[in-house]
């Protein structure tokens, strides 16, 4: 009982490190000196957008897509994500899917047992598979085929924390 206590107390502290983590960097590249902005949407761009995931390079293996959800960033409610990846073909080498992981704890080990599979490697062709961001919480994605080796290799996976804002 007292170890997986201790356990939650350190989930939760891990879980908190990371939304500020997010705040921070997301603060740190606001062009305004207006420090009651955050964590409000600039009025001139009050719409969800939608974001291709890994802009030009879309979904694919080798691409550091945390680096680039946090150069991209931020992300609010109600934006929606593009996966755009190539269906299998006699010249797809690698095929990817969209796995949303449940907690940090499955991102960082890339532990597919309790994450759900919300595009397959069909989904992708085309105009891409879209995914909005519904509610205000951490999202964890990642590509699970090969077992999650795409994962594992530390590439094919990011975290989204969106941002509430109020117009």
């Amino acid at each position: 009982m007292a170890s997986s206590l201790l356990f939650s107390g350190k989930l939760l502290v891990i879980l908190v490190v990371l939304v500020s983590t997010f705040a921070i960097g997301t603060m740190a590249n606001k062009e305004t000196t207006n420090w009651n902005w955050w964590p409000y949407r600039n009025h001139n761009a009050s719409q969800p957008k939608k974001v291709v995931v890994g802009g030009s390079e879309n979904w694919h293996f080798g691409f550091n897509y945390t680096d680039w959800a946090l150069k991209n960033g931020p992300f609010y409610l109600g934006d929606t994500l593009v996966f755009k990846y190539d269906p299998p073909n006699g010249t797809t080498t690698f095929p990817h899917s969209v796995y949303l992981l449940p907690h940090y704890w499955s991102f960082l080990k890339c532990d597919l047992k309790w994450a759900r599979k919300i595009a397959d490697v069909n989904q992708g062709g085309g105009e891409g598979f879209e995914f909005v961001l519904r509610w205000w919480q951490p999202y964890y994605f990642a590509c699970g085929e090969r077992n999650g080796f795409h994962c594992q290799n530390g590439t094919m996976k990011f975290p989204v924390m969106p941002l509430i804002h109020w117009d």
